[in-house]
Parts: C-alpha cells; sequence; structure tokens
C-alpha cells in the first residue's frame, strides 16, 4: 500500500468534518496485527457497513520507544487495516492513508493511544459527500464566445507624389486564414508575380495586406508560407523559395514577429495538376502560394 503523503489532518480535527463518522480499533503493545478481539470487533463493522465508503485510514502509537520505530509501526497498523477493508468496502478514488506515529496519543492512557481510525461515511450522506467532506466544487466556467475580428474591405495609401492607391480587400480569405486550425493549409488566390521573378505585380499587393491584416488581429497565430511552381520538373533558381521569402520579408518589414513566420520552396514537388500542365488553367492552379496554419 502507497501512503500518498499526509492527508490534511483537517480529515482527522477539522471542524467542517462532524459528519464523518469514527470506527476505532485498538492493538496490542508494539503489534500491528489485531488481537482475535479485535478482529472480531473490525469483521462486525465490516459486515454493517457494505454501503458506507471509507474517507481515510489514520494509525497512532504510544510514546514508548524511538520516533522513527513508532512511524514505522503506525504505518504498519494502517495497512493491516487496510488489506482487511479492501475489497469490501467503497473506497473513496482519493483515499488516504495517515501515519502519525505517537504524534497521535492523545490519551494519558497508553493504550487507547495504540490504535487505527477509519474515517468513514454512511450511505445516508453519501449525496452530501463533497460538502461534508469540505470540497469545493470546480467552477465551471462558460467560454465566452470570442468576438468577431471585423476586416476592412479595402486600404488607401497616400503615395509621395500626392495620388493614392486602393487595394479591395478579400474579407472571406482574412476571416478563413483567421479561424484555420492547425494543420490547415489555405491557397493565396490571385497572387501573381512578375514572371520568372520573386516581385508581386501591383495588382496583388493587395493581398500582402490581406495576410498582414490577419496576423495583426491574431496575435497567437504562427504561419509557414509555402512556394510552389508550374511548368518545369526542376526549380533550378529556387524560385519558389524566393517567392515565399518575399512575403516573408513584407510581414518582418510590417514589425510581425520573427518567431510566427517561417516560409518554405517546394519547387514543382507538390503540384496540384501532373506536370506538364494541360492548359493554363491548371498550370495557374500549380504556380501558386500556399498559408500552413503552423500555431493558433
Amino acid at each position: 500500500m502507497l501512503f500518498k503523503g499526509a492527508l490534511l489532518i483537517l480529515l482527522f480535527f477539522s471542524g467542517t468534518l462532524i459528519a464523518q463518522e469514527r470506527f476505532v480499533v485498538y492493538f496490542d503493545n508494539n503489534k500491528f496485527e489485531l488481537n482475535p478481539l479485535e478482529l472480531v470487533k473490525l469483521d462486525k463493522w465490516i459486515l454493517e457497513n457494505k454501503t458506507s465508503k471509507i474517507v481515510s485510514i489514520t494509525g497512532s502509537t504510544d510514546e514508548i520507544g524511538s520516533l522513527g520505530y513508532n512511524d514505522t509501526l503506525s504505518k504498519k497498523r494502517v495497512n493491516f487495516i487496510y488489506s482487511k477493508v479492501i475489497g469490501k468496502l467503497k473506497i473513496r478514488e482519493d483515499f488516504k492513508t495517515i501515519s502519525l506515529g505517537e504524534k497521535g496519543a492523545t490519551s494519558g492512557n497508553n493504550a487507547e493511544n495504540r490504535k487505527a481510525v477509519i474515517h468513514y461515511l454512511l450511505e445516508k450522506d453519501l449525496p452530501m459527500e463533497e460538502e461534508i467532506l469540505g470540497i469545493k466544487k470546480k467552477e465551471i466556467k462558460e467560454e465566452q464566445p470570442k468576438p468577431e475580428i471585423v476586416y476592412p474591405e479595402k486600404l488607401v495609401f497616400e503615395n509621395p507624389n500626392g495620388t493614392k492607391s486602393e487595394f479591395k480587400l478579400d474579407r472571406a480569405f482574412m476571416k478563413k486564414v483567421g479561424e484555420a486550425n492547425s494543420g490547415e493549409k489555405l491557397i493565396i488566390e490571385n497572387l501573381n508575380f512578375v514572371i520568372n521573378t520573386f516581385a508581386v505585380v501591383n495588382e496583388s499587393r493587395g493581398k500582402l495586406y490581406e495576410l498582414l491584416l490577419v496576423l495583426q488581429k491574431n496575435p497567437s497565430l504562427k504561419i509557414e508560407i509555402q512556394g510552389h511552381l508550374c511548368c518545369m520538373p526542376v526549380d533550378r533558381a529556387d524560385l519558389s523559395t524566393q517567392r515565399a521569402k518575399a512575403l516573408y520579408n513584407f510581414l518582418l518589414n510590417q514589425n510581425i514577429s520573427k518567431d510566427r513566420l517561417s516560409y518554405k520552396g517546394f519547387g514543382s514537388s507538390q503540384p496540384i495538376y501532373a506536370i506538364p500542365e494541360k492548359d493554363e488553367q491548371e498550370r495557374a492552379a500549380n504556380r501558386r502560394v500556399e498559408i500552413l496554419i503552423v500555431n493558433k
């Protein structure tokens, strides 16, 4: 039997546990097994308490002998009682054994200190078990729904020459990225680059700001930017990596923390359509940048 550490001696002494019942058996001097009379007394109690539930067992000794000897003796007394009740009565899952040694000697009569005490609850008290034992029920807090994030429909920037640049934004895409689960991948639609370069065409710059806004409004979000190519079986110029890195650098320059971002190029190793593609539609599908949600 493992001793699970001292159960709050509260179980023994606390006034909040008045409704607990106590059953006491006594041991002969220096013995950890009950004599025949006390054993009969224990067996009778077991028969009469088939519907009760044991909370704890404490053992104690008199003050004769060394402290270490008495501690060991009280443990053996507790173990002996436990061996007699296990499998015969209900026992709480958090059942505790308490070895008091000579610290449990509360009587001037040594014979009365050589004892084990079973603390238990009667069947009629079991519906109030937690309350009787002073165990507070855990409050189940309802998880409050997160407020919906509202993304803008467009962004307008003033250029150095006094003109304005306006970018229409895909609010549905931003919402989808913000609500995606770890491990999900999402394609950034309509993100186009100057042919054979990693420069984003001006018409696609709004896609960069969409990604930026999602990261700003979801501060725990971490992503990996993944670049893919079409048409050629080998990405000799590592263009897929350079394109993914272009987005990565844009986000870094906009003060998104480096530990929230990573990038990777896959060349044409993960095509949506087999290479060589049949038409421009298939080539456009293979030539893409995806976002992998690393962590929410």
